[in-house]
């Protein structure tokens, strides 16, 4: 995956992100299971990027970068 097709599936995640987070009256129990799947997917989008970024500016390979688990990039702090 090229870095701007990653760009494009963040800004897609990040428009289902808004549209439940701006919903009235609360969301089901399944859209509160979406909501952190797409956190977590985003998390993930984001540390792969930055991988990506770092390996072309290091003069690496970007395609050797690989989506990590969510308990890697979960428990990050920024």
């Amino acid at each position: 995956m090229e870095n701007e097709q990653i760009l494009d599936h963040i800004g897609a995640l990040v428009r289902e992100e808004r549209a439940l987070r701006d919903r009235t009256g609360g969301l089901t129990g399944d859209e509160r299971v979406r909501l952190q799947a797409l956190e977590v997917q985003l998390d993930q989008c984001w540390d792969l990027l930055r991988q990506r970024r770092a390996k072309s500016e290091f003069g690496e390979d970007p395609g050797s970068a690989a989506v990590r688990p969510p308990g890697e990039v979960e428990g990050y702090r920024g």
